[in-house]
């Protein structure tokens, strides 16, 4: 496990764009992971600046997102569909037909979930996949429990995660209450793991994702038996870490 300290959100993302852009550079029709939430957004401002700067491709990318609010339109403007459009896909060069991301109105949830992972299957599995991090070291929305949930499945998310989540819609009770995710088997599987977190609240979450022990009660614990991961963190997230596990860039 690499771990990399930026010092503030903006070095963060622009270190995090710099890998996609190596990664994009090396393989053109590389098959990217991709998250939502607040984190990345940086990260996709400084991916679109590049494109406009004609530095970095998208035309032979696929893409397959994390998850998706379950029962929630797409058109909704707090669907993961609609913020994957609005921050990156719709000023990219990106095929449409390469962009995957679950389908939350599925009435087959189970079928759907099969079809996802055969889907990454079939792209030859996901290059470098990029990950947030919640306040309870969720990843995607792979919630803490009792096991590790191998592929793509459907989640009841946790109040605390729903609540976290509250504040980009109007009410809480507004919030869904399920999601589908990539299991926590499915995100083990690309060659790459990037995550990035910022801020002081997710200190505790990254000191027991470096440090704690492999737990599901810790979803975030698994990634360090993951052979090829790089976290990217601001000096707030990395805080609790000791200076000698980590590089300053």
């Amino acid at each position: 496990m690499r771990i990399l300290v930026c010092k503030n959100y903006d070095e963060m993302s622009k270190k995090a764009a710099q890998m996609i852009l190596s990664q994009v550079t090396l393989k053109p029709n590389s098959v990217l992971g991709l998250a939502t939430g607040s984190t990345p957004v940086g990260m996709y401002k400084q991916l679109v600046k590049m494109y406009n700067d004609k530095q970095i491709d998208f035309s032979e990318i696929s893409t397959f997102n994390l998850d998706e609010y379950y029962n929630l339109p797409k058109e909704n403007n707090q669907s993961y569909d609609y913020f994957m459009k609005e921050n990156l896909f719709n000023y990219i060069n990106i095929p449409k037909e390469n962009i995957n991301i679950p389908n939350g109105m599925a009435k087959d949830v189970e079928a759907e979930c099969e079809r996802y992972d055969k889907s990454i299957k079939d792209c030859g599995g996901v290059d470098i996949q990029v990950l947030g991090i919640g306040h309870n070291a969720h990843i995607g929305f792979n919630e803490p429990t009792i096991n590790f949930e191998r592929g793509t499945h459907l989640v009841d998310l946790k109040q605390s995660t729903i609540e976290a989540n509250a504040r980009f819609f109007d009410k809480e009770e507004n919030v869904p209450k399920k999601a589908i995710t990539m299991g926590t088997g499915s995100i083990f599987k690309a060659r790459k793991i990037m995550l990035l977190a910022c801020g002081e609240s997710k200190a505790q979450a990254i000191y027991n994702t470096v440090y704690g022990k492999v737990v599901p009660e810790v979803p975030a614990s698994i990634l360090q038996f993951h052979n090829d991961i790089v976290l990217i963190l601001d000096e707030e997230a990395a805080s609790k870490l000791k200076p000698e596990d980590y590089k300053i860039v």
